[in-house]
């Protein structure tokens, strides 16, 4: 799944994870991050939670994606937006320092062969103290993309790396996603 395989699902419309709208859990979450912290929100795609942060003054968004296509419609939808706070490339070739990495359907479009590759590469990412904050799917999928999974299974696996992983289910899910999402908390 590169570039040319993530870029055929924008042209072809086939995001049937796209809410068109921040997940409301995350407008949650967002309430407790400081408005001059440097975030990073990475498999990005339309972006509409660097869209909402930054109209609420978060001036320091930055994000990625491997995608053209989402970035392009980023762009013309939020001209003031920095365009070098826009990146495109591989999120596991990105160097930074960041005080909070978001997680929003990133970590379920990534095989799960390679979630111990972004555990380990969110938390290079982030600043000492810095937080990993989201919501992954609390459930499973056949085939995919989306790679479901458990809250369990997560804990195992962020706890060996951040000092500290919190897990819950998420009470603020749509309705498709109702009883299907945990949201996540990982402290550095």
């Amino acid at each position: 799944m590169d570039a040319n395989y993530w870029s055929s699902r924008y042209q072809n419309k086939q995001t049937g994870w796209d809410l068109g709208e921040v997940s409301a859990p995350l407008v949650e979450i967002f309430k407790n991050i400081d408005i001059n912290a440097k975030i990073l929100i990475p498999g990005c795609g339309n972006a509409y939670e660097a869209e909402s942060l930054y109209n609420s003054g978060y001036k320091n968004v930055y994000i990625i994606d491997i995608a053209e296509e989402p970035l392009e419609k980023f762009k013309k939808r939020n001209k003031s937006f920095p365009t070098h706070q826009i990146i495109l490339g591989d999120f596991f070739a990105h160097s930074g320092a960041y005080d909070f990495i978001i997680e929003q359907t990133f970590f379920c479009a990534i095989e799960p062969i390679f979630r111990s590759k972004y555990v380990l590469k969110t938390h290079e990412l982030l600043k000492p103290k810095g937080e990993l904050l989201g919501i992954l799917f609390d459930r499973e999928f056949e085939g995919g993309p989306p790679f479901g999974g458990t809250k369990e299974e997560y804990k195992v696996l962020f706890s060996k790396v951040f000092r500290e992983v919190e897990i819950q289910k998420s009470l603020h899910s749509v309705q498709p996603r109702l009883g299907a999402e945990a949201t996540i908390r990982c402290i550095k």
